[in-house]
């Protein structure tokens, strides 16, 4: 069904890094949400009324607030598709994120809707009476979100839509209360006990859970995240993979949105090679960035001495030195001035961000004693940094 309604309704579907064929993934998702949470609150309300039931019909007006946050989505989504301006020249991407963020505070609501009223039925626990007619309505209607679920976070997953991804969340949440009705309607009919309050509380905290996790994850790119571990092999990958370029460092990258980002980047060029040629290089690869992977690429030129055997080998006892002391740290822009009376050893030193002041000053203390072991005339000129690359262990 979900790939029926992309094809009938999506042009290039495969193209989803086109904002406009991004802005019409969104579009579908929002519409057939609205429909479908429209033709949900009819259903149950019109069964609530038939059997006299308030529960369902309390669902009812839940499932037309859904319809109004996929009204927000569709809002989001269009704001998003705007193309860029002289106000807005990285265009307005981050509009997308905006509407998730206000989504996870509807899923939260539902988590504590759910919760206080769990808690009520647990204190005061009251007597549900079983109707057949209300369970299969709320059996049709579970089936009916657990779709609208699977479709929002599969289309969301396709074109990385954190928005479709918050509603998919917003469904999954319904599901899971309207679920633990029925539940505990059945096991109330069969074993005459009420597990209603208790049901519930363990329900509305998964979805207090997922609200959490969807604001956190909404609030990262809003805020300015590390540089995704995917993006940055992909990027300096590129970047190395051209003839003239020796390594890299310091990616930046600056996210407008899913489809959007900018990104600096250092490479590190032989310190011998024409300034013209080198330029002529570092356009290329911008060019080429921006036309492959869709990124506004910035690339700084660091020149490298390549020929000085000297500086190598110093460069290579440096680093080992520093791997040996804090396995986490690493250097770069490593230069040399070679004195009558002192050697300055000159370089970016990169620690981990659980450093404070005092540790980088033990580090920075550590390092030099140990040259100096080495030869009394080294002196360090050592500058701090902390990378911009998300942790190995940060889960995503």
């Amino acid at each position: 069904m979900t790939e029926l309604f992309v094809r009938l309704f999506i042009k290039n579907k495969d193209n989803v890094q086109n904002p406009q064929v991004r802005t019409a993934y969104g579009v579908l998702a929002s519409i057939v949400g609205i429909c479908l949470n429209i033709v949900l609150f009819l259903i149950k309300i019109i069964s609530g009324m038939l059997v006299n039931s308030i529960s369902v019909m309390a669902d009812a007006f839940n499932n037309l607030s859904d319809a109004a946050s996929s009204v927000i989505s569709f809002v989001g989504v269009k704001l998003a598709g705007r193309p860029a301006d002289k106000e807005h020249p990285f265009g307005h991407g981050r509009y997308e994120y905006i509407t998730a963020f206000i989504v996870s505070f509807l899923v939260l609501q539902v988590g504590f809707s759910c919760f206080k009223s769990s808690i009520g039925k647990i204190v005061h626990p009251e007597e549900v009476a079983f109707q057949l007619p209300v369970v299969l309505i709320l059996t049709v209607t579970i089936l009916m979100k657990v779709w609208l679920a699977f479709f929002n976070r599969k289309l969301g997953k396709r074109i990385h839509s954190k928005v479709m991804e918050a509603t998919a969340a917003d469904s999954t949440g319904d599901v899971l209360v309207t679920g633990a009705t029925v539940l505990s309607l059945v096991i109330g009919k069969l074993t005459g006990f009420s597990i209603d309050g208790y049901v519930g509380v363990i329900v509305s905290v998964a979805v207090l859970a997922a609200g959490f996790g969807i604001a956190k994850d909404t609030l990262g790119p809003l805020l300015g995240g590390a540089v995704n571990r995917e993006v940055y092999d992909l990027l300096t990958k590129k970047v190395e993979g051209y003839e003239g370029i020796l390594g890299t460092h310091d990616l930046i990258v600056h996210n407008y949105g899913p489809s959007h980002s900018m990104a600096t980047i250092h490479a590190e060029v032989p310190n011998d090679k024409d300034i013209e040629t080198a330029h002529e290089l570092i356009d290329q690869i911008e060019r080429e960035t921006l036309r492959d992977l869709d990124i506004f690429l910035v690339i700084h030129m660091d020149p490298v001495e390549v020929k000085d055997k000297t500086v190598a080998e110093r460069k290579r006892m440096v680093s080992n030195l520093v791997q040996e002391l804090e396995p986490e740290a690493s250097i770069h822009d490593f230069r040399m001035i070679n004195g009558q009376d002192q050697i300055k050893l000159i370089f970016d030193l990169v620690v981990p961000y659980s450093y404070g002041p005092k540790e980088e000053k033990e580090l920075i203390y550590a390092i030099t004693a140990r040259l100096k072991q080495i030869d009394l005339k080294y002196e360090c000129v050592i500058n701090i940094e902390n990378s911009f690359i998300e942790p190995e262990d940060s889960g995503k």
